[in-house]
């Protein structure tokens, strides 16, 4: 099959079933790149959720442009692009319509909010497969620490905190070598 049709369906099929936004389509985004299609390998997948969040833009669209890029070059980053947003662009027109026509319907505030803990739940799934591949020493697990306390304490702005996480790595593997776990 020609790479651009691929990537196309590939992030068409990431965009199609990726419900729930960046967080939530991880672990889809990551089977398609990483499993099924080696475009990325776990290592490269977790750097591009890194740039994914120091960059404007939804992790899906930013992943889409970012393997589009290293798989095909510039028409690999669009027809990727193309892909992951078709069905969201189709669903969204679609969607206006309807939530204005029911926007008080309670079938649809029981549907949403059904929906709410399966969007927590993958989320987990992502947090606890990214996991076993960033905290491989006592390093990784000290950064966690201190950016997850200053998330939860201050009101730092998520550039200023993506920063101190760099300068954090910096200086725990820069200065003391990691021990295993």
């Amino acid at each position: 099959m020609d790479l651009l049709l691929k990537l196309y369906l590939a992030f068409l099929k990431i965009g199609t079933f990726g419900f729930g936004g960046g967080y939530a389509m991880l672990p889809l985004i990551q089977k398609e790149i990483v499993t099924n299609n080696h475009w990325l390998n776990q290592g490269e997948f977790m750097d591009i959720i890194g740039i994914s969040q120091m960059t404007p833009g939804p992790i899906a669209i930013n992943s889409a442009t970012f393997v589009g890029f290293r798989a095909s070059g510039f028409w690999g980053s669009v027809v990727a692009t193309l892909g992951v947003v078709t069905t969201s662009f189709i669903l969204v027109s679609l969607a206006n319509y309807f939530f204005t026509k029911f926007k008080n319907s309670k079938i649809l505030e029981h549907a949403l909010k059904g929906m709410r803990p399966a969007l927590v739940g993958l989320i987990i799934s992502v947090f606890l497969t990214m996991s076993y591949d960033s905290y491989r020493d006592f390093n990784s697990i000290i950064i966690a620490a201190i950016i997850g306390f200053l998330l939860y304490k201050t009101k730092l702005h998520p550039i200023l905190i993506i920063v101190i996480a760099a300068l954090l790595g910096i200086a725990l593997y820069g200065i003391v070598p990691a021990v295993s776990s």
